[in-house]
């Protein structure tokens, strides 16, 4: 396991990085922390990843969301969205990213491309030390997930950088809680209060006794599986759909990625004569639907583009092309 100046240095070497570039169902065994009543607080203690190999004791989940006018072949369809994963999650090239990107220069497609870029979430696990939500039920396993928003990430990581902080937050004898508290700004939910605990505590008696009954949660589990190469290639034909404003083909891809709740194809004869995907339950369906933002606040109309709009900024967007 890493140590905490392992971290803290591991830390400042991606936020300089980041600096220089500029740039399945769920179940109570996911505390939902943003469910807590406006004015109180939730304590976790969170523990390390089960996989010794990760250096952090969380994981980053990076997805990228593709908006469709409807499905295809139902005209009573609203505009759907299906949930992709993004190819930088796994360290690999992102080929709508890097389209994408590009569109940063034109001041007239950045809401563009604020709505095709990858959003971020990240993966803790730990204990829940105090709950104000009265109705929330502990699992047989009490070792719990947290899906953690970008708004309270700088806070955890900021805390970690504190030379104040002597050990692991994650250390048995002498780690830290981590407080989470809800309050408001703007009329949306704000955690900028959060923060750790200033007093070292020894995990308890019974939270041991679950950790050696249960075990820790490889965090890496719960991320999408790589897609495959045809994967990848279908991703990009559906974030060019996308952009031309044109509804999802389930016939065409839902064997592969699909609108969370839609049926998968009864005939996969449509279907591109790839390899079949290997890991179509894990990605066909991604339940992605947080109630936060899962990054940087975008600014992105919360209805479908008009049809006039869209054109003019498919033309730009591929005018762009054509100019590389």
């Amino acid at each position: 396991m890493a140590s905490l100046a392992d971290i803290r240095a591991r830390i400042a070497a991606q936020e300089n990085k980041s600096n220089n570039k500029s740039s399945g169902p769920s179940d109570n065994s996911i505390y939902p922390h943003w469910n807590i009543t406006e004015g109180t607080t939730a304590t976790i203690r969170f523990l390390p990843d089960g996989d010794s190999k990760n250096e952090f004791f969380w994981i980053e989940k990076q997805v990228i969301k593709l908006p469709f006018n409807g499905v295809k072949g139902d005209s009573n369809a609203k505009q759907v969205t299906v949930t992709i994963p993004c190819m930088e999650m796994y360290g690999e090239s992102c080929p709508i990213l890097a389209e994408v990107r590009p569109w940063y220069k034109d001041e007239s497609l950045k809401e563009m491309a604020n709505k095709y870029w990858k959003k971020r979430s990240y993966l803790f696990q730990g204990f829940v030390r105090q709950n104000p939500m009265g109705d929330d039920t502990t699992p047989a396993n009490p070792i719990r997930r947290f899906i953690i928003s970008p708004q309270l990430i700088p806070i955890i990581k900021t805390g970690l950088m504190d030379p104040e902080m002597e050990e692991l937050p994650t250390h048995t004898t002498r780690g830290l809680d981590f407080v989470i508290r809800k309050t408001s700004k703007g009329g949306y939910a704000d955690y900028s209060t959060s923060n750790w605990a200033r007093k070292e505590t020894a995990l308890t008696e019974a939270e041991q006794a679950a950790i050696d009954a249960h075990g820790l949660f490889n965090l890496s589990e719960f991320l999408p599986k790589k897609p495959t190469q045809a994967e990848v290639a279908i991703m990009k034909e559906m974030f060019e759909a996308s952009v031309d404003g044109l509804p999802f083909d389930n016939e065409k891809w839902g064997t592969y990625f699909r609108p969370y709740g839609l049926e998968a194809p009864t005939s996969s004869s449509s279907a591109p004569a790839a390899p079949a995907a290997t890991n179509t339950s894990a990605s066909a369906s991604i339940n992605d639907d947080l109630p936060f933002e899962p990054d940087e606040p975008v600014v992105v109309p919360t209805t479908a583009m008009s049809s006039d709009k869209a054109q003019d900024i498919l033309a730009k967007i591929r005018a762009r092309q054509n100019q590389a």
